[in-house]
């Protein structure tokens, strides 16, 4: 079985020692996984079909795609060819923009913050929440492009801190500095973890936050069995606000999620059990088209 896994060049500099991972526990299970910068691999349409070549030359295409680049529409692509992704396009278009993934959710009944949706361009003037809240770029990842916002003076700066144009606004009244982050696999939930940081309001592990295991109670376990039941997910991780009553709220989709966290807070082997679940969920696809 033949895969690709896709970096840009630079987060592939980054992430080596999770590559080198990706690409050893494919062998261990006859998986040949090949890295695949983003950079070299053109897509497109050419003579009313699909194009795709590596480094200007014709490439086989593989059995799979492992997309871990913020582009849905590579997953777009290689879906029109019939060609499994991990995750898949609708997981990725949705969960890599705030909005989408908001409205989404909202659907399930499944608690979220009060939320206002805007653009750069039509940025209010007066503040729809009251202080303090958070004004957050619906693309943004990692934590980055937060702005908590306590007062009008950073209220009236801080739309000359945003970069994109799609806009949300979110009340704030959580454990600031304090999150769950839930590692999903296909329908299974691996583990979930607390991630903590005394110095910063927001709580990702990049920007200093500390983690422990934490352990989900039946009612929690329920709330994010609807967002799996919804979702057709590879590997992924569910971050949760938690309450002043300790309960959890629904924050967001990490879609192209890191292991870090995981790795330094238990045992668990989290690109095995990924590619154990991406070789079966291509030999079945194999099999139902044979069948068919």
């Amino acid at each position: 079985m033949q895969g690709w896994l896709i970096y840009s060049k630079e987060d592939a500099e980054e992430n080596k020692s999770y590559i080198d991972w990706f690409i050893h526990e494919g062998k261990q299970q006859h998986v040949h996984i090949k890295l695949i910068y983003r950079e070299k691999l053109h897509l497109g349409i050419h003579n009313a079909g699909n194009m795709i070549s590596y480094d200007n030359k014709q490439i086989t295409l593989p059995d799979f795609v492992v997309v871990r680049t913020i582009e849905p529409m590579i997953q777009h692509i290689f879906e029109s060819l019939a060609i499994p992704t991990f995750n898949p396009f609708y997981v990725a278009h949705t969960a890599n923009h705030k909005g989408w993934t908001y409205t989404e959710i909202n659907k399930l009944g499944i608690p979220i913050l009060p939320t206002y949706f805007t653009t750069k361009k039509a940025f209010p003037t007066h503040p729809p929440l009251p202080f303090p809240f958070v004004v957050k770029e619906a693309t943004g990842r990692g934590g980055k492009e937060v702005h908590y916002i306590t007062c009008s003076e950073q209220w009236n700066a801080v739309k000359h801190h945003l970069h994109s144009n799609d806009i949300v606004i979110q009340d704030a009244n959580v454990k600031l500095g304090k999150d769950v982050r839930v590692f999903v696999i296909g329908e299974q939930i691996i583990a979930a973890v607390l991630r903590k940081n005394d110095d910063d309001f927001r709580a990702n592990f990049k920007l200093g936050g500390i983690a422990q295991v934490f352990t989900l109670s039946d009612k929690q376990i329920n709330m994010i069995r609807k967002i799996i039941n919804h979702f057709n997910f590879g590997l992924v991780g569910i971050d949760f606000f938690i309450d002043h009553q300790g309960e959890l709220i629904f924050n967001e989709i990490e879609d192209v999620v890191g292991s870090r966290i995981l790795s330094a807070t238990t045992n668990i082997n989290l690109l095995e059990k990924y590619i154990t679940f991406i070789k079966k969920s291509v030999l079945k696809k194999d099999v139902s088209e044979f069948s068919s």
